[in-house]
């Protein structure tokens, strides 16, 4: 899996160890497994609207965006076992609870190699 530097469009790092989760396998596994997530890391999810965090073991922030990485919504500490979606969210970024602090609606996040 191929992993990118997440930003916001004020150039903050947002995720230094972006995986991106764009295949169905790689969407399906998620962070499944996995038992915490480094405050630097975190997974894209495109395309998806929607997460659930059944069988996870630790909270999570998660980040709800559209197409062009334009925040809709931000679920924080979102515990094991909820789900979350937003309208009109194409991508969602799963991050350490705590990582999107500062982060709202309408701001734009970008990708870098």
């Amino acid at each position: 899996m191929r992993n990118r530097v997440l930003k916001t469009e004020d150039g903050r790092t947002l995720c230094a160890r972006c995986a991106i989760a764009d295949r169905p396998w790689t969407r399906m596994r998620g962070l499944l497994g996995r038992a915490s997530l480094a405050p630097d890391e975190g997974m894209l999810f495109r395309p998806a609207g929607s997460i659930h965090m059944f069988f996870m073991r630790f909270p999570i922030d998660a980040v709800f965006c559209t197409r062009d990485l334009e925040v809709l919504r931000v679920e924080r500490d979102l515990q094991p076992g909820r789900t979350a979606a937003a309208k009109g969210a194409k991508v969602v970024v799963e991050l350490a609870a705590g990582a999107a602090a500062g982060v709202a609606p309408g701001d734009r996040l970008v990708l870098v190699e």
